[in-house]
């Protein structure tokens, strides 16, 4: 009997929303309801309390890799690729080989410095014979002179020689014009833009690679304007992904930016997170929810109390279980399990929370 009981009160909810307000405002006093036994053990209670709320907003934005610990390769001279084994997202030590290219520049250095060291075999001896006869009185001091100088230009000839083939390829070069490309840091490639048989153009000003360590990320949350007063830099932020909704990496805001993007009008703030574990990847969406430093006190409810009817909020108080009462509440904002409000309750008030419909219900056919 109690189940059927319980149905047949069930069904008049679906019945009841159609009452006018003005009912619900003819009811609010105590008009002598009271809970029987079996009523009493299908109710919760609970009591309205003062909380502290935070504020916090919702932004959006996506996981980049910290420019700060990120460097971009470009090709030291033209020529074709040979090799470029390595891909997006492959893990590379300082000094390891990312791409052999064959370069006609690197030859022509290789060349040019054979060449030199010719010059400055031959400006050597010349000087050796003009120092044995300019010491026996035969040449005069200008011809030694000039030949100590045009050694002197030679050998400078070289070193300048020597020093651009280190610049263009260093000792990871050879005389048959291949030079490769070392990873300069420990990291991962973040970009690629090259592989095997593409021509570097002699004009081409773009980077080959980009290796970031991905021990730290950035985050970069988009601020629309309405909002830009409530962020401030060192505010706290949780931030979540979609491939981990259960997992919350922590951080602060480290820097905001002082102009709105023109794209779409927002202000860009970065946020720097620990990645020791390498679960945040560039390029993943994120969802930044920022902590207000400023709180207030606010009388909170749980959200199960709450009784929607026609547009407004009511609740059902209760002071003893013959004494009950339908309360109209003014809501401030919602919060998970916790609603709070404005106007209406006093702190400590008791109020049904389980099954609540059922005594609106009754004190409204009373």
């Amino acid at each position: 009997m109690k189940i059927i009981s319980f149905a047949l009160c069930l069904a008049a909810l679906f019945i009841f929303t159609s009452c006018n307000s003005n009912k619900i405002e003819n009811k609010k006093e105590d008009a002598g309801f009271c809970l029987s036994d079996s009523m009493q053990k299908m109710i919760a209670i609970d009591s309205t309390k003062m909380v502290t709320s935070n504020e916090e907003l919702q932004l959006s934005g996506e996981i980049s890799f910290d420019e700060n610990k990120v460097v971009k390769i470009f090709p030291r001279s033209s020529g074709q690729v040979l090799e470029a084994k390595l891909s997006l997202g492959d893990k590379v030590k300082a000094g390891e080989t990312l791409a052999v290219i064959k370069s006609a520049d690197i030859a022509g250095n290789y060349a040019d410095i054979t060449s030199a060291n010719a010059d400055v075999a031959i400006a050597k001896r010349q000087l050796e014979n003009q120092e044995a006869l300019f010491k026996n009185g035969i040449a005069s001091e200008k011809e030694y002179t000039e030949a100590k100088q045009n050694y002197e230009k030679s050998k400078s000839v070289k070193t300048k020689l020597e020093t651009a083939l280190h610049i263009n390829g260093g000792v990871n070069s050879n005389a048959g014009g291949s030079y490769s490309i070392a990873a300069p840091i420990n990291g991962y490639i973040v970009e690629k833009k090259i592989s095997e048989g593409n021509y570097i153009r002699p004009d081409m000003g773009d980077y080959l690679y980009t290796i970031s360590d991905l021990h730290d990320v950035w985050v970069n949350a988009n601020i629309y304007e309405i909002d830009i007063p409530k962020v401030k830099v060192g505010d706290h932020v949780e931030v979540k992904v979609l491939s981990y909704p259960d997992k919350v990496f922590n951080g602060t805001i480290e820097k905001l930016s002082e102009v709105l993007d023109p794209l779409n009008k927002t202000l860009r703030a970065r946020i720097v997170l620990n990645n020791d574990q390498f679960l945040l990847k560039p390029e993943m969406f994120a969802k930044i929810f920022v902590k207000s430093k400023f709180s207030q006190q606010l009388l909170a409810i749980p959200s199960n109390a709450l009784i929607e009817l026609n547009g407004k909020n009511y609740v059902v108080t209760m002071k003893s279980k013959c004494d009950f009462k339908i309360v109209e509440v003014e809501v401030n904002k919602v919060v998970g399990n916790n609603t709070y409000l404005k106007s209406g309750l006093n702190p400590g008030e008791k109020l049904i929370v389980k099954n609540q419909l059922l005594i609106f219900q009754q004190l409204l056919n009373l």
